[in-house]
């Protein structure tokens, strides 16, 4: 990969914090992710599709994927896991990059599953029989942006 030295022509971005029903709403726009979880006391990241389904994120997986048996194994309020998502435009820097922390749970009913099943198509060729539900407890979210916006954003 070649490094490509155009952002020197880039004027400056600003970083506008977003409220998190923004960054949700952000969010919710794109269907690709990132969940860190912590495997073997290391942080973990997995590139993920997902749904946004009444405020929680929801994400497809197998049963031999190292989240399921974290997500699995959690007595109480589930994981703490991280989820990332944004659109930024590679050429102009500009977009928006949202972090969801929360726990992270196996979704166990029957007829929840299925209905994540047919909301949620996953984007590898292999069985994905089991979905976690990620409850948001911190959402942040920023937007790059070119324009000079208030700071109440």
């Amino acid at each position: 990969m070649s490094h490509d030295d155009s952002s020197a022509a880039v004027a400056p971005r600003h970083r506008v914090e977003l409220d998190s029903a923004e960054a949700l709403r952000l969010l919710g726009s794109v269907s690709l992710g990132r969940i860190v979880f912590t495997r073997h006391a290391l942080p973990t990241v997995r590139p993920v599709n997902h749904v946004l389904d009444g405020g929680d994120i929801v994400i497809r997986t197998h049963e031999t994927a190292a989240l399921t048996s974290h997500a699995q194994g959690s007595d109480g309020p589930g994981v703490v896991v991280a989820y990332e998502a944004d659109a930024i435009d590679p050429d102009t820097h500009l977009g928006w990059s949202v972090v969801v922390t929360g726990y992270a749970r196996l979704v166990t009913d029957p007829g929840e599953l299925a209905r994540y099943e047919r909301m949620l198509r996953p984007w590898v060729e292999q069985s994905m029989d089991r979905a976690v539900r990620i409850r948001p407890d911190l959402v942040t979210g920023v937007l790059l942006t070119a324009d000079r916006w208030p700071d109440t954003a």
